[in-house]
């Protein structure tokens, strides 16, 4: 079929003389378009909730605007001053710094400078507090020697080569510190070994989300075959048991979790009733990586059971009937024809519970103690607490592509198309 008739003209719609073409990419544009207008306001939705927060956390991992705002002069000035000749920078650098101090005094900026500069390297918040309050009183000229005499700290070297290192609006310094790592006098090194937490939080974060998915899969798959082959009305009932655990607070699941595991709790009372333990030889279940494994099993179990049994219920009987009557065991049977129908299912429910797991930090930072916490909540820490945003978002940065990448390396083992929720 073309759009041209016999004798070569284009071929015409019979209520307006259009051609056919042009009619059909007009009706065409309106679908599209009335498409578009459906499902903008969830795309407005995941951008403004979703894409623009991500983007907002890539940024802050490495802005650094506010030492260049609030010092402007002092920078301006140490980009001629030659760091590396081991002398102080000359009075007209120590004559900016005064000018701008003044400026951030009187809209108490200072203060946030510090804050931020105490981040990298301790001393800073007090150093520019402790000069804010006598900046303005210091005589005209000699600028140099008035500051020193009001803290040694800027009669040293290191401290103008930390201003003059952290002075442009970007920075590493986030992503140094989320890999225990700091800008030294030579350069770049890592921490001392008593100072490096970041490296083992990443480390641990992906070790236990990985043994909290496979015990999820361990626990997951008998009861997902289970539902699976039983009658629909029996199947049912017993779902409502894996679905009760949504319709309760996470807070009040771990909160049970705690009175279970600890040392005078259900658990334990009950080991020393049945003679398995002793009464002084208590087992330590709480506050370490065993209470995080086993109250986030418990939590994070049904997001494996759901996608089994979706994919499971698919599968029909005849598949196992059949390989028995050819001579088949049970075993045989089940591991050769049964068991790879059901990786669909498990890729998809490891992927919901590792993704999950690796995100969480109420229920560690309830029931783990310092041996079974997570790089999240480290991340919440300097989000709520300490207000560090930045190393908050470069520890984001780095766990979102420690994630991507594990998420590469399993499409190209197991394959993402492979994966389905029924």
């Amino acid at each position: 079929m073309t759009d041209t008739t016999a004798n070569g003209g284009p071929v015409l719609t019979t209520q307006d003389g259009t051609p056919l073409k042009v009619s059909l990419a007009r009706a065409l544009r309106r679908e599209k378009m009335r498409s578009l207008v459906l499902i903008a306001p969830l795309l407005i939705f995941i951008l403004v909730s979703f894409l623009l927060p991500i983007a907002d956390m890539l940024f802050r991992s490495v802005e650094n605007r506010i030492v260049a705002d609030t010092l402007p002069k002092t920078v301006a000035a140490l980009s001629a001053w030659n760091a590396s000749s081991g002398e102080l920078p000359d009075e007209n650098v120590y004559a900016a710094l005064h000018d701008d101090l003044l400026i951030a005094v009187d809209e108490k900026s200072h203060t946030r400078l510090g804050s931020r500069l105490n981040y990298e390297l301790s001393g800073m918040s007090s150093l520019f507090r402790k000069t804010g309050r006598r900046v303005d009183r210091m005589d005209e000229g000699n600028y140099k020697e008035q500051f020193i005499k009001v803290d040694k700290d800027w009669g040293k070297v290191e401290t103008w080569l930390f201003l003059k290192r952290y002075s442009p609006k970007y920075t590493p310094g986030y992503f140094l510190n989320a890999v225990d790592a700091e800008y030294g006098i030579e350069g770049i090194k890592m921490k001392p070994e008593d100072e490096r937490i970041y490296l083992y939080l990443f480390w641990r974060t992906m070790f236990l989300s990985m043994v909290i998915t496979g015990s999820c899969l361990l626990l997951g798959y008998p009861i997902a075959f289970l539902l699976a082959n039983l009658p629909l009305r029996y199947s049912n009932l017993l779902m409502i048991l894996v679905l009760l655990p949504f319709w309760t607070s996470l807070l009040v699941r771990t909160s049970a979790w705690k009175v279970l595991l600890q040392q005078q709790g259900v658990i334990n009372d009950t080991l020393v009733w049945l003679g398995l333990v002793s009464n002084t030889d208590r087992i330590v279940m709480i506050n370490n990586q065993t209470g995080t494994i086993i109250a986030m099993t418990h939590i994070l179990l049904p997001f494996m059971i759901l996608p089994l049994y979706s994919v499971m219920r698919t599968i029909s009987p005849s598949y196992m009937r059949a390989a028995r009557s050819l001579g088949a065991t049970d075993w045989t049977a089940f591991w050769r024809v049964y068991f790879p129908q059901t990786i669909p299912g498990i890729g998809a429910g490891a992927i919901l519970v590792f993704i999950l797991s690796i995100g969480y930090y109420i229920t560690p930072e309830l029931v783990g103690g310092t041996d079974g916490i997570f790089i999240s909540n480290r991340i919440a820490y300097h989000i709520s607490s300490s207000l560090n945003w930045g190393l908050a978002a470069a520890l984001g940065v780095i766990l979102l592509s420690l994630v991507l990448l594990l998420f590469y390396v399993y499409d190209k083992i197991v394959g993402i198309d492979n994966v389905k929720l029924g």
